[in-house]
């Protein structure tokens, strides 16, 4: 490996150009921000329970979860790119179980969103609750439950953006390993390539004399006597 290694060097160098050209990258990222904010979906006030945050209970957190399928779907998805929310944004239940078997005892939501600015990064975050609170409404319009009796959204947590970094440390170590694994296996495979392409070149090197004196020698003596 350590020959084939020496003779294909100019691949590993070619793998080390674009190796500084991706750490470059990594030395100086895009700025990025992310919003995250907490909705909580609340029960009617009652007699029995003044207080709704004292009422949570798991059919609010499925009422919320199918609101978040909803907006999930290929048609929530349409709704949000039209109300103006761009980028990467992701509506995460408060899942009190394990991701094997998840239990959305808790009926509040997060709402996280990336953008390049922290205005936008807000904004998006915003409207993607407002397209929350309409799903739940239009959920209660279309079971015809009274006004009074229906569930509200309340923003527990405002937005805040925040800027996103990472550690350069590991991205660096990252592409360097990266770099490594593919430059050893460029160098590899381009050796082999090479070395068919040379195989096959001397072995029709080879035989294309014999076939030449085959089809083109002399007569033998016998039957250039006979001809004359």
């Amino acid at each position: 490996m350590f020959r084939t290694l020496r003779r294909r060097w100019y691949v590993l160098l070619l793998v080390a150009v674009l190796a500084a050209a991706g750490a470059l990258q990594v030395l100086r990222p895009e700025q990025t921000y992310v919003s995250s904010a907490i909705v909580v979906l609340k029960p009617p006030v009652t007699g029995s329970q003044p207080n709704q945050l004292a009422n949570l209970q798991p059919p609010l957190a499925a009422v919320s979860y199918a609101a978040v399928q909803q907006l999930e779907s290929p048609a929530g998805t349409a709704e949000l790119s039209l109300a103006g929310v761009t980028g990467t944004y992701r509506l995460i239940p408060r899942n009190s179980g394990t991701s094997v078997t998840p239990r959305y005892l808790i009926p509040s939501l997060q709402v996280q969103a990336e953008h390049a600015e922290p205005a936008a990064a807000n904004l998006a975050v915003l409207k993607v609750v407002e397209a929350y609170t309409k799903r739940v409404a239009a959920m209660q319009a279309e079971q015809q439950i009274p006004e009074r009796a229906r569930m509200s959204v309340t923003l527990l947590v405002p937005p805040t953006a925040v800027a996103q970094t990472g550690t350069k440390s590991r991205a660096l170590a990252g592409t360097a390993l990266l770099a490594g694994v593919c430059g050893v296996a460029a160098a590899l495979w381009t050796d082999q390539l090479v070395t068919r392409r040379n195989r096959r070149r001397r072995e029709s090197a080879d035989a294309g004399p014999e076939e030449s004196a085959g089809g083109g020698g002399r007569m033998p003596p016998a039957v250039a006597a006979a001809a004359s």
